[in-house]
């Protein structure tokens, strides 16, 4: 895939280099040259210094064609505007901006942009683990016969075997997430207090856990 990064701060040189490694072609541009120090030394896609706007440096990173650009400078003008662009004028399938100021979504959604606001969707996941309860429904599949439910490891199973709270048949084990890495545990893994748990259920399956969490004085 033909893919062009317009900013190289954190998350451009971040996402640039992700691709790469997935063998896309990459083109990063920035007008700063200074920002492809971000860059890991052994990437080696395109890097082209200049005016993110121009249209002669956008037809130099090769927008005619690209499949794929994503715009993530800290300016959500900028990113708006070369969004709209490589959708309008180059006519690229796949067009992704960065919102950076969550007060500018409105803007971004306008054009019409696909958008990761790194700020709301943050907030919003801390939130969530912020939220009372051991138990809070994820993602619901067809009328609800089955849900993907996350769990908070409280105090009260630390050292205990994962087999212990999620009973086999009609609870799967999706996740285990420890120290902000996720991994997919044995039945027989020790559980931590502060490990968020992922679990695909049915009703039937999920009341089971709740059983055994009532059991402990959690709900």
């Amino acid at each position: 895939m033909n893919v062009v990064v317009v900013g190289c701060g954190r998350m451009g040189a971040e996402l640039a280099y992700r691709l790469y490694q997935n063998k896309s072609q990459v083109t990063v541009v920035d007008q700063s040259g200074e920002a492809f120090l971000n860059l890991p030394y052994d990437f080696r896609g395109r890097m082209l210094e200049g005016d993110m706007l121009s249209s002669d440096m956008l037809s130099r990173a090769g927008l005619d064609g690209a499949q794929a650009l994503a715009a993530v400078t800290s300016a959500d003008t900028i990113n708006a505007v070369i969004g709209h662009v490589a959708r309008t004028v180059y006519h690229i399938p796949n067009v992704v901006v960065r919102n950076f100021d969550p007060r500018y979504r409105p803007m971004h959604e306008a054009f019409g942009l696909q958008i990761v606001s790194s700020s709301s969707w943050g907030a919003q996941r801390m939130e969530e683990m912020l939220a009372p309860g051991a138990l809070r429904t994820v993602f619901s599949a067809g009328n609800g016969e089955i849900e993907v439910y996350e769990m908070l490891v409280q105090q009260a199973w630390d050292g205990r075997a994962l087999r212990d709270l999620v009973p086999g048949g009609q609870c799967m084990i999706v996740s285990l997430t420890r120290a902000g890495r996720a991994t997919q545990p044995a039945v027989d893994t020790p559980l931590r207090m502060g490990d968020i748990l992922h679990l695909s259920a049915t009703q039937t399956g999920i009341e089971a856990v709740r059983q055994r969490l009532a059991a402990q004085g959690e709900k």
